[in-house]
């Protein structure tokens, strides 16, 4: 076999990229975190329902939690879609709720809007709570897209 010496050569290395953080990872397209945010609200309002008849504090802390998780996976472009989403999502909800089951919002003899009112009233705390959460989550992930996944520089 006395020819060409053939000499293999190792394939460079690839610059490895860290990892994505967390504030990184959200790749859901607005449209479907709407969807599954919409339907894991009204699931968990219905078992709410069944279990207690009224909307408790069951639902209140899942609509906190599905406000962060909606902030968590939307991509960065629909942003917007989900910054205005808890406020649509509970109004939604309750207005659902007061025209189908109006005892589980408000009295049974109040009005429509009244009930929606009253509904709104009692859950403002969630609304606060999980619209300041999706909003503070959503300021978090932009500064650290900015900063390549970073959440300070550092000089």
């Amino acid at each position: 076999m006395g020819g060409v010496s053939q000499t293999r050569t190792s394939p460079r290395p690839q610059p490895q990229r860290p990892a994505r953080t967390l504030w990184e990872e959200g790749r859901r397209p607005g449209r479907q975190v709407v969807t599954l945010s919409t339907v894991g609200t009204l699931s968990v309002a219905g078992v709410n329902l069944l279990l207690t008849e009224e909307l408790s504090l069951f639902f209140d802390l899942t609509f906190v939690v599905l406000c962060l998780v909606a902030a968590l996976a939307v991509r960065p472009r629909d942003f917007f879609v989900v910054g205005v989403l808890p406020p649509l999502l509970m109004v939604a909800t309750i207005t659902l709720l007061a025209v189908f089951a109006r005892s589980a919002v408000a009295e049974e003899v109040d009005s429509l809007v009244q009930a929606v009112v009253s509904g709104l009233a009692h859950h403002a705390g969630a609304l606060v709570a999980g619209y300041a959460l999706a909003l503070a989550i959503l300021a978090v992930r932009q500064v650290a897209l900015r900063n390549s996944g970073r959440l300070r520089t550092f000089a």
